[in-house]
């Protein structure tokens, strides 16, 4: 059974190894990160870390038994009970509730380990699954999103309280 865990740097490879295997398929509904990102790695992960141990944000993965990631699941900006969410899940799970209960799961980790009270996160119009994901639990939308938070594309935001 697959457990969501915050994110530690004994995760770093297997992050990588999640982020490379499903760069393709990531790439066509969220753009690329770029080379830069992959060559760079270390230092963004570390800047990651740092930036959980600071309170800024709370990074999560979705660790299967082997230790394989299958998802990450990200709260960013965490000010005054408000946070951002991000998350994507492996290619080799997509469609089978994986995200879905992982968000779910995130929420309630929110609001208890985080004290947040509002979770506001953005998808492309073009992204029917990320939608779907969200309204599956309990989003509502509550406005546009501006094409910048979304790699150019035009989207919506929503809302969890």
């Amino acid at each position: 059974m697959p457990e969501l865990k915050p994110l530690h740097a004994d995760h770093a490879p297997a992050v990588l190894a999640f982020e490379v295997v499903n760069r393709g398929y990531f790439a066509a509904s969220v753009g690329d990160r770029g080379d830069e990102f992959f060559d760079r790695f270390g230092e963004w992960f570390g800047a990651a870390l740092a930036e959980q141990e600071g309170g800024v944000c709370a990074f999560y993965v979705l660790v299967a038994e082997d230790g394989s990631v299958l998802g990450r699941f990200n709260l960013y900006d965490l000010e005054d009970g408000d946070a951002r969410l991000g998350y994507r899940v492996a290619e080799r799970v997509a469609g089978r509730g994986v995200a879905t209960a992982a968000v779910r799961e995130l929420c309630g980790i929110a609001a208890a380990r985080h004290g947040l009270r509002t979770l506001r996160a953005a998808a492309a119009d073009a992204n029917v699954a990320s939608r779907r994901v969200l309204a599956k639990a309990g989003f509502v939308p509550v406005g546009p999103a501006d094409p910048a938070d979304l790699g150019g594309a035009p989207g919506t935001w929503y809302r969890r309280d």
